[in-house]
């Protein structure tokens, strides 16, 4: 489980390599398939001032994180192409981190949602990698289960 939760801080925090992180011993992992809707933010997405959009797909009933909670998540992201990047999903392992300890486009989408909540997230480049070399470029899609709230 620890393993899990490295990879998931080298996963997700902003200034590290997401690629990096399959946690399997092949070095890749079983691909999801994207959604139909990866490769734009709909037209009926919810958007915020930021630029995130995000659309509920199931709507959480439990406690709502900050920004200094920790959490527990199932998720998978995807670039705009459909190319999946990263999925504790395909791992078989929830991750557990803290809000504030990841991408900027996370921190904001897991403060809308409420345990048992499942959410997909259109994350703009400025509030996900920048463009940084070796990381995911551009709008990257994550389908977000928030599993629990410490």
């Amino acid at each position: 489980m620890r393993a899990a939760l490295v990879c998931l801080a080298l996963c997700l925090a902003p200034v590290l390599v997401v690629a990096s992180c399959a946690d399997d011993t092949s070095g890749s992992l079983t691909p999801i398939p994207a959604p139909s809707d990866v490769g734009g933010t709909p037209t009926d997405a919810i958007r915020t001032g930021s630029g995130l959009a995000y659309r509920v797909l199931v709507e959480g009933t439990g406690s709502t994180p900050t920004a200094t909670s920790q959490v527990q998540v199932h998720y998978t992201g995807w670039t705009t192409n459909g190319e999946m990047f990263d999925s504790s999903v395909a791992r078989g392992m929830p991750a557990t981190f803290g809000v504030g300890e990841v991408i900027a486009g996370w921190t904001e989408g897991l403060q809308l949602m409420k345990e048992g909540g499942q959410y997909r997230l259109w994350i703009p480049e400025i509030l996900a990698y920048r463009g940084v070399a070796g990381r995911p470029a551009g709008m990257l899609v994550f389908d977000v289960e928030l599993i629990t709230v410490y």
